[in-house]
């Protein structure tokens, strides 16, 4: 095809719902901070980010999807370098050290690890699609995974390499490994939880500890700290009822009840605001976001492109899910955005990038549907 077929294949439906999703996330942004002065600035950032993010999106897009085979190592190679130097010189926020000062902007690598993972291992199985059912295979990935994982989990950022390790898990799953391996896999994890429960989670850090321990046992009298938060979102997410109580008439979010609301509590801000009915639109335009990835995943000409399509909606699924978890008080607090909507110049960049990778993928495959089962799969 040459470039004007190629680009007449932009899936702009796709790009149209990640956009309005974009432009009500800053639009929420300037709601959330009530007035704040410290947070003024914030909408106009994420504005501006999202302009970077776009310019990523179609540049990513323009070049074929193959080309990463060859700039993912360099690119997972950069992306540990920036993790380490986080390691120790990062800025330190809530505990903990996850994000590089240059002066003009802040950046958090680790949002950028997800996108590089997800390269790196669609790279790494789609050249050993057929040897997938092997231990040193299932090894040398999880290797690969640990390389990024390690230094994040250093930070410490728990939640972020929980979904490094959800990405794996779902790309080696999808790539044909067969039920014998994710019993044992399954059941070698459920033992290391068990014997970290015994131990009293000695890796993690005493804010991390904290934070499962309010979500077992919460203190209903709290009035401080993240058992107060989260109460907070409950009683936002309530206080909507069906239509909300208007854009920036918000009692609990206008008031400052809620007190972290911009990121991860940005959802509970949108309960409360336009209800139920507006958190079913926005939900219902994430899902579709969602389902259109694995689409396009079905219709990749090879393993490699299906695979990259099939990681970057795990990912956006997985956080989706766990953010507006965290906001019913269903999960603990793991300080995971809400895709396109949350507060955060690197997670809306690391978005669109991977939305950037999709569409590349998209315009580069026949219509006539070839998924990863009819490629790889026995």
């Amino acid at each position: 095809m040459n470039t004007r077929q190629i680009w007449q294949r932009f899936d702009f439906l796709l790009f149209a719902v990640v956009l309005i999703l974009c432009v009500f996330g800053v639009a929420l942004i300037s709601s959330a901070i009530a007035g704040n002065p410290t947070l003024e600035e914030h909408p106009q950032r994420q504005a501006v980010f999202l302009g970077i993010g776009l310019v990523v999106l179609f540049l990513v897009a323009a070049f074929d999807y193959h080309i990463w085979t060859t700039l993912s190592k360099p690119f997972y190679i950069l992306v540990a370098i920036l993790l380490m130097i986080v390691f120790v010189i990062g800025g330190e926020r809530f505990g903990a050290a996850r994000w590089l000062e240059t002066g003009l902007v802040t950046i958090q690598p680790a949002e950028l690890s997800k996108i590089a993972i997800i390269l790196s291992l669609a790279s790494y199985f789609s050249a050993n699609i057929e040897r997938i059912n092997n231990w040193l295979t299932i090894g040398r990935s999880l290797a690969i995974t640990l390389g990024i994982v390690t230094w994040i989990l250093l930070q410490p950022n728990l939640s972020t390499s929980i979904v490094i390790f959800v990405i794996w898990a779902a790309m080696l799953w999808i790539s044909g490994l067969k039920s014998k391996y994710i019993l044992i896999m399954v059941s070698a994890a459920a033992f290391f939880l068990l014997v970290s429960f015994a131990l009293d989670f000695p890796y993690l850090a005493d804010y991390q500890k904290a934070r499962i321990t309010n979500f077992l046992q919460p203190d209903e009298n709290a009035r401080h700290g993240e058992t107060y938060n989260v109460e907070q979102a409950l009683i936002s997410i309530g206080a909507g009822g069906w239509f909300g109580n208007g854009y920036g008439q918000g009692s609990q979010v206008q008031l400052r009840f809620l007190k972290i609301r911009h990121n991860d509590f940005i959802f509970s801000v949108l309960a409360n605001e336009f209800g139920f009915v507006g958190t079913v639109i926005v939900i219902s335009a994430l899902v579709f976001v969602i389902i259109r990835c694995f689409k396009v995943a079905q219709n990749a000409p090879d393993a490699y492109g299906s695979l990259i399509a099939y990681g970057f909606g795990v990912l956006m699924g997985f956080q989706t899910i766990v953010n507006i978890g965290v906001n019913l008080r269903l999960l603990p607090v793991t300080g995971l955005t809400l895709p396109f909507i949350s507060y955060g110049g690197s997670s809306l960049v690391s978005m669109l990038l991977g939305i950037g990778l999709v569409q590349s993928v998209h315009m580069r495959s026949d219509p006539k549907p070839k998924g990863i089962v009819e490629n790889g799969d026995s």
